[in-house]
Formats: structure tokens, C-alpha cells, sequence
């Protein structure tokens, strides 16, 4: 079950537009990159993004991580949804 992210403060603590980096961990899976860049684009723009995917010290997960380009609190919380959809994804930071 996906938990929907609502109610942050980040707009408390950010100043928008702004650069937002997330941390999606997931299966160690050749999709797994495909898939959070597919969710960015769909609700981010198509953008020339460059993850950073780092494997766990088993190998069994992967770390990736991505910087967006957020329009405000709203935006962030759709993303953090979106991204926690995705099958092989296990954690959004």
C-alpha cells in the first residue's frame, strides 16, 4: 500500500522553484533507474537528469539518488507519492 504524502512544511523551509535531490531505494533491478527517471519526467518535465545509484553492501538494493527542479510544496509531495508507487521501490527520502 502506497502511503500519499500530504501536509509537509517545505514550504516552510524552502524557497521556490529550487533544486530538491531525492533518495529512492530500491531492488537491485535493471529497471529500477528507468522507472524513477520515467516518474520524474512524467510529473517533472523532461529533463537531462543524472541519477547517482550506489548498490548496498549485499547488493541486494540500490540507491539512487536524482535532482528535480521543484515548483512548490505540492509539487514535492506528488513526487514523493509517485515515486513510493513504483513496484520495485522500497524507500523515498
Amino acid at each position: 500500500m502506497v502511503t500519499v504524502v500530504k501536509d509537509t512544511k517545505f514550504d516552510e523551509y524552502l524557497e521556490f522553484p529550487c533544486a530538491f535531490t531525492f533518495k529512492v531505494l530500491g531492488v537491485a533491478h535493471e529497471d529500477l533507474v528507468t522507472q524513477v527517471i520515467a516518474a520524474l519526467q512524467q510529473h517533472a518535465g523532461a529533463n537531462d537528469y543524472a541519477p547517482t545509484i550506489k548498490p548496498s553492501s549485499k547488493g541486494n538494493y540500490h540507491s539512487v539518488s536524482v535532482s528535480v527542479t521543484v515548483r512548490d510544496k505540492d509539487h514535492i509531495e506528488l513526487l514523493y507519492t509517485e515515486l513510493g508507487r513504483l513496484e520495485l521501490v522500497r524507500y523515498v527520502m
